[in-house]
C-alpha cells in the first residue's frame, strides 16, 4: 500500500505541474495582460504603451530601446508598430511560471519610466527588502490587482466559508443519497424502487439556479406566503443559522443527492442479484443481515468513488448558488477574478481547484483499493 501511494502521489505532483503550467499559459495570454494594463493604467492606452507596461512589470519580454524612442517620435508607421511588438507566445512564460512557483528568482526590473519594481515586493515594501523567492513554494500567492490584498489571504478566507457550505452540504447529501440508494436497490423493481428512482432522477435533472429560485419563491419571499427562510445567505457569513443557510445547502445537495443516489441503488441491486446473496438466502439468512453484513460494503464501492467527486464538484459548482444567495464564498472569488482579470488571483484559486481534484483522487484510489480487496495494488 505504502509503494501504491507514494506512485500516486508522484503522478499526481506531475500532473499539478502539467495542469496548473496550462492554466498560467492561457491566464497569461495576450488579449489578457491587455486587459489587465489597460484596468491598471487607462483604457486609451496605445499598443506600445501597453507592451510597455508589461514589460516594466515583468509580464512579458522587454522592448527594444531604438524601437520605442522611434515610437515615441513618431517616426514609426503603424506597420512598424504592429511588427514591433509580441502579441504571441513570450519565451518568457517560462521564467514567470518558474518566478510564480519559486524556483525561479523574482524579476527586479528598471523600467523605461525610470521606476524600478520588483516581483517580490508588495506596495509599500522596499525593494532592497524583498525577498529573492516569492512563489507558492514560499506561501506567497501574488498581489490581488482587484482586492488590493494578498490573493493567499483573500482565497483563505473565501475558502472557508465555502468550506462551511461543503460540511453541511456534505451531511444532508451523504447519508439520504444512501439511504434512498440502497432502500431502493433492496429490492429492485417495487413500489419504493420506483418512487425513490423518480425522486432521484428528478433532483439531478433541476439545475440548482432553477431549484433556487423556486425555493426563494415558494420558502423566502411573500409570493406564496411561507415566509419561513431568508432569501440570501450574507448574514451566514459571519453566523450560520437554519434560517439564513438551509437553503443553499438544500440546493446544492438536492442536485448531487439524486446521482449518488441512483448509483446507489445501481450497485446495490447488482449486488443483492449475487451468487453469496442467494446462499445466504438459502441458508436462511435474515433480510437484515444479508443487506448489512453482506451487500452493504459491496455496493458502496462504486458510490464511495462518486462521493468523492463531489467535493471538487462541489468547490467549482458552487458559482451559481453562491452568486444565487449573496454567499461570497470561493465560487464567488472565482467569478471576481475571471470578471475582473485579476490574473494572479485567478491563478491562486486554480491552484486550489487541482489540489483538491487531485487529492481527493488520490483518497478515490486508495478507499477504493480497501473497500475491494480483489484490487491488487503491487
Amino acid at each position: 500500500m505504502g509503494r501504491f501511494i507514494l506512485r500516486r502521489t508522484g503522478v499526481l505532483i506531475l500532473t499539478a505541474l502539467c495542469l496548473t503550467f496550462i492554466v498560467f499559459l492561457l491566464t497569461n495570454l495576450y488579449p489578457n495582460l491587455e486587459k489587465l494594463a489597460k484596468s491598471e493604467g487607462n483604457f486609451r492606452m496605445a499598443d506600445h504603451e501597453v507592451a510597455t507596461f508589461l514589460s516594466n512589470n515583468g509580464y512579458r519580454s522587454a522592448l527594444d530601446p531604438d524601437f520605442l524612442a522611434k515610437v515615441r517620435s513618431g517616426q514609426a508607421t503603424d506597420e512598424e508598430i504592429e511588427a514591433g511588438i509580441n502579441t504571441g507566445f513570450d519565451a518568457r512564460i517560462f521564467r514567470n511560471y518558474g518566478e510564480w512557483l519559486g524556483i525561479v528568482p523574482g524579476y527586479v526590473i528598471e523600467g523605461t519610466d525610470g521606476t524600478t519594481r520588483a516581483r517580490c515586493a508588495t506596495p509599500g515594501m522596499d525593494i532592497a527588502d524583498a525577498p529573492s523567492f516569492c512563489g507558492i513554494l514560499q506561501g506567497y500567492w501574488g498581489w490581488s490587482t482587484v482586492f488590493k490584498d494578498e490573493a493567499g489571504s483573500i482565497i483563505g478566507t473565501r475558502l472557508a466559508l465555502t468550506g462551511k457550505l461543503m460540511f453541511w452540504v456534505m451531511l444532508l447529501m451523504v447519508p439520504s443519497a444512501l439511504i434512498i440508494g440502497v432502500l431502493a436497490g433492496m429490492r429492485e423493481g417495487s413500489a419504493t424502487d420506483r418512487s425513490l428512482s423518480t425522486v432521484s432522477i428528478t433532483t439531478t435533472a433541476t439545475p440548482e439556479y432553477v431549484s433556487g429560485v423556486l425555493f426563494i419563491a415558494v420558502f423566502a419571499s411573500s409570493a406564496v406566503g411561507l415566509k419561513w427562510f431568508k432569501g440570501t445567505a450574507t448574514s451566514a457569513m459571519d453566523n450560520a443559522t437554519f434560517e439564513n443557510f438551509f437553503l443553499p445547502v438544500l440546493t446544492i445537495a438536492l442536485y448531487g443527492m439524486g446521482y449518488i443516489a441512483r448509483m446507489t441503488r445501481a450497485s446495490m441491486a447488482e449486488v443483492m442479484t449475487a451468487h453469496y446473496v442467494r446462499t445466504a438466502r438459502l441458508k436462511g439468512v435474515s433480510f437484515r443481515n444479508i443487506v448489512l453484513k453482506h451487500a452493504l460494503r459491496n455496493a458502496l464501492i462504486a458510490p464511495f468513488t462518486v462521493i468523492m467527486l463531489q467535493f471538487p464538484w462541489l468547490l467549482n459548482g458552487v458559482v451559481i448558488v453562491e452568486t444565487l444567495f449573496n454567499y461570497k464564498g470561493f465560487g464567488w472569488v472565482l467569478v471576481q477574478a475571471a470578471g475582473n482579470n485579476d490574473i494572479e488571483l485567478l491563478m491562486g484559486v486554480s491552484v486550489v481547484s487541482v489540489f483538491v481534484v487531485l487529492v481527493t483522487q488520490l483518497i478515490s484510489d486508495i478507499g477504493y483499493v480497501y473497500l475491494n480487496p480483489r484490487i491488487s495494488v503491487t
